[in-house]
């Protein structure tokens, strides 16, 4: 049997692979993050997790959440209450529905309140309630000038509200997922790596800071990731961590976003059952890998 971090460095093998942006540079950058994500969550008796995700793109029909945030938000969610652990997600109100339907999906997350309300009343809430740890998946970030832009360079202030300020708001773990620069947490990358890496990267680049950032090929696997590596280091929850994490449960959980959440494949901009362009097929094989891993 491995050793924990040799399961977890399997983990991110299988989920931190290059998916077409060209950005395995900011992998490469922040090798071992997830182990120190998973690790400051481990060690702490009872976990409070906020989680922070939505990302909505413009479409004919207007703005619209994308598949690629809610599904991985979900599954860690999922994971997070099988263990015991309290959870409350923030998000804005776009995005909100497509959030609901993601956790009333996994049994295990159906309780998750969702926070939609100002975001100085939702860090108040958050640290009333003692959250320790906050895990931003896939959440447009302010980049340098301010404004929150997409992977095509465009403002999308108009339809994103900044959680930048609350995923900063108090001296919880900032556990930071994403996939493309501009999400929250890429501040923690040098904006020269992130300009020559992404297109458009110097101008959509965000400004905002993480104490763990997590890059992936796709968000939704670095949610998966964050399971599975939970799993590799605490092998007396694995079961219950494991237990939604499976490609039945997240094809079911992305078709269902399709038909009822009003989200769109935010590559493609189209509204189908696919995740950054890609087929479901590819993302079970992802899932796969880490669940096979973490338990090597």
């Amino acid at each position: 049997m491995r050793r924990p971090q040799d399961r977890v460095a399997a983990i991110e093998a299988a989920g931190f692979r290059e998916a077409g942006r060209g950005a395995q540079p900011l992998m490469s950058a922040t090798a071992g993050n997830l182990l120190r994500a998973v690790e400051s969550i481990a060690e702490v008796h009872a976990p409070r997790i906020g989680l922070i995700t939505g990302f909505a793109v413009p479409t004919e029909q207007g703005p619209r959440a994308e598949t690629d945030g809610p599904g991985g938000m979900a599954h860690m969610a999922a994971a997070f209450r099988a263990a015991g652990w309290p959870v409350r997600l923030a998000t804005d109100v776009l995005c909100a529905p497509a959030c609901q339907v993601a956790l009333a999906w996994l049994p295990r997350a159906a309780d998750v309140p969702i926070d939609i309300d100002d975001g100085a009343i939702v860090a108040n809430r958050w640290i009333d309630e003692g959250i320790t740890h906050v895990i931003s998946i896939e959440r447009c970030g302010r980049s340098r000038d301010g404004k929150p832009r997409n992977m095509r360079g465009e403002d999308v202030s108009s339809f994103t509200p900044a959680l930048d300020d609350l995923f900063l708001a108090a001296k919880w773990r900032r556990i930071a997922i994403g996939d493309g620069g501009n999400e929250i947490g890429m501040g923690s990358l040098p904006l020269e790596l992130i300009a020559r890496t992404v297109p458009n990267g110097e101008r959509i680049a965000c400004a905002t800071a993480a104490d763990d950032l997590i890059v992936a090929g796709v968000s939704n696997w670095g949610g998966y990731a964050i399971v599975g590596a939970l799993a590799a280091v605490m092998p007396a929850l694995a079961p219950l961590l494991l237990e939604s994490l499976d490609a039945e449960h997240d094809r079911l959980l992305i078709e269902r976003l399709m038909r009822e959440g009003n989200t769109v494949d935010g590559v493609t901009r189209k509204a189908e059952a696919t995740v950054d362009g890609m087929p479901l097929s590819v993302h079970a094989e992802v899932i796969a890998a880490i669940r096979a891993a973490a338990i090597d």
